[in-house]
Formats: structure tokens, C-alpha cells, sequence
């Protein structure tokens, strides 16, 4: 009998789940071969070594607080067992792309949109895509910690604004109007996903007199960890927002350009910050290049406008 698997670009239940539109799935663990288990045991004694050395104090604690280890891909229902009473945050299983508002909304709900899938294991170092590995043993140690964790919700509250604000521009008539309308719209996300890239995908800190790894595409990948603080090819400059904001990146290489920030109160205060110039307007025309910005995540910003203007925000209780 043949094990389906959940290899990236290879699993038949994430095909089917696509096929009949469903985003948000359940972990289907029996589905997982011998093959994806050895896979994830092989990343994990690889890449935990380098954690030790390289990665912030706050993500190891992580590691521990979600009893992580070699020995099994983790299921996401005992992840969240751990991590609810932490941050309030869950993993939550998709079935691949999450359209860019929807994504950031669910941050600002506290769930993290989580891939379950786990890359072949004849391509260890270096995936394009994301992978339960990258999700889980990259991005979720961080979110135990609160004030990473509140990083993240604000910066989905950032997005909620950022598509009301895209509703308020709309213009009454003409396309001239319309496209300009557009256009700010397409460069806010830009803008948005170049913050987000910078810091919690391949962010780095002073902790002390070092310099540290929290970003989770450097804490998912054990070369690039390394090379993130080691190399001397690498640019590093502090995590500033007008250059953030304005510098474009590639994702088919190790990053040649990294900013440091200062502590997680520094990133959060950009966070605030970022608001701030995208209701000045500031984010309407940053400078082009990467990331492009696909329709499906221009109308999850545009949908997401109809539905603020209809509702009003709700007020935590």
C-alpha cells in the first residue's frame, strides 16, 4: 500500500482541499510518511546546533515552552496547547496561499495561518515555499513571547486600517482617479510586506553585545542562520522604516541586506509608526521593485475595505 505523504507539491489531500476551496483545514497527522517524519528529524538535528549560537534568547525559551524536538513532526493541536496560555496565540492549518489581508487579519485574531505540509527531503537546506518547519519550528517559539506576539497583532490591525483607509480613497468617478487609488493601495501592501519580511521573516537584534536571529526564514534555515550574522557579504544596518519600507527583496537567494533592530519594543514602535506615514499617505508610492503584488492579495485589501466600512471595529472587551 502506497502512503500519500504531505510532501510540498506532492500531497493529494492538499490538492483536493484546494480544489474545493478550502483555506482552513485540519492536520491531517496520519497522513505523514515515514519519509516527511525523517525529513523533519534530519532539519531538526541539523539546524539545532545553530539555534543554540545564533538564535535570540526569547525564541530558544520558545523552543522549550513547546516541548519542540527531533523525534516527530509536531501535531498542531498539542502546539497550541502549550502556546494559547502564552500569547493567546494558535497555529492554524491552511491548505497553501493565504491571500495577504486574510493572512494579516488572522494575525490580528491571534492565529497564525500554519502550513502543514513538510519539504522533500532531498531539499534540506532551501525551499521557496513555506513548510511546517519553516511555520512551526521557524515562526512559532516566537509567538510564546508576548511582546513578539503583540508585534504581530498590531500589525494586523495595521492591515484592518490599511483597508479601510483603501475604501476612503475610493474616488466617485473617474479612472484616472481609480487607478491612482489602486496604485497606493498595491504600494501600502508593498510597503507592508517589505516591514514584515525585514523583521519577522529575516529580522536580527542586538541582544547584549551580540547580534541575534528572530526572523523565522534565518531560525527555519540552517545555513542561512549562519551566514545571516557570520558572513561579512552581508549588509547589516539599523532597522530604520523609511529604508525598510523602500527596499526590496528576492527570495531565491541567501539576503544580502538585513537590518538590526534595537529590542522588540523598537519593532513594535515602527509598527506604530508604519500607521502613522500610511495615513499621511507615506506609503502611496514607495520605491518599486519586489515584492509584486498579486491581484488576489490587491482584492483581499479592497473586499476587506467593503467590509470595515459596513461594520464598525470591534472594541476589545
Amino acid at each position: 500500500m502506497t502512503v500519500q505523504g504531505l510532501t510540498t507539491t506532492e500531497a493529494p489531500f492538499i490538492e483536493n482541499a484546494q480544489r474545493n476551496g478550502e483555506l482552513f483545514i485540519q492536520q491531517p497527522y496520519e497522513l505523514y510518511s515515514d519519509e516527511n517524519q525523517d525529513t523533519w528529524q534530519r532539519l531538526y538535528r541539523l539546524i539545532h546546533p545553530k539555534w543554540e549560537r545564533y538564535a535570540a534568547a526569547e525564541f530558544l525559551a520558545g523552543v522549550e515552552k513547546l516541548r519542540l524536538g527531533p523525534d516527530a513532526i509536531p501535531r498542531l493541536e498539542d502546539i497550541n496547547r502549550f502556546l494559547d496560555p502564552l500569547s493567546g496565540f494558535s497555529a492554524r492549518a491552511v491548505s497553501g496561499y493565504v491571500p495577504a489581508y486574510i493572512f494579516f487579519d488572522c494575525l490580528r485574531q491571534r492565529a497564525f495561518p500554519t502550513t502543514i505540509t513538510i519539504r522533500s527531503g532531498k531539499r534540506l537546506e532551501y525551499l521557496p515555499e513555506p513548510d511546517i518547519f519553516h511555520d512551526v519550528a521557524g515562526h512559532v517559539p516566537m509567538h510564546t513571547d508576548r511582546k513578539f506576539a503583540d508585534i504581530l497583532v498590531r500589525f494586523g490591525e495595521v492591515a484592518r486600517r490599511a483597508a479601510a483607509r483603501s475604501r476612503e480613497m475610493e474616488a466617485v468617478d473617474g479612472s484616472d482617479d481609480k487607478q491612482d487609488r489602486l496604485n497606493a493601495v498595491r504600494n501600502t501592501i508593498k510597503a507592508m510586506a517589505r516591514f514584515f519580511w525585514f523583521t519577522v521573516e529575516f529580522g536580527i537584534m542586538r541582544q547584549g553585545r551580540d547580534i541575534k536571529v528572530y526572523g523565522s526564514g534565518l531560525l527555519s534555515s540552517a545555513g542561512e542562520i549562519e551566514y545571516s550574522i557570520e558572513s561579512a557579504d552581508v549588509q547589516r544596518y539599523p532597522l530604520q522604516l523609511e529604508w525598510v519600507i523602500n527596499q526590496y527583496f528576492e527570495i531565491d537567494h541567501y539576503q544580502p541586506l538585513l537590518f538590526v533592530a534595537d529590542s522588540y519594543e523598537h519593532v513594535f514602535d515602527l509598527v506604530e509608526q508604519l500607521e502613522t506615514w500610511m495615513d499621511a499617505g507615506r506609503l502611496d508610492n514607495v520605491a518599486p521593485g519586489e515584492p509584486h503584488i498579486n491581484e488576489e492579495d490587491l482584492k483581499s485589501f479592497l473586499a476587506a475595505g467593503i467590509e470595515a466600512k459596513q461594520q464598525p471595529v470591534p472594541q476589545p472587551t
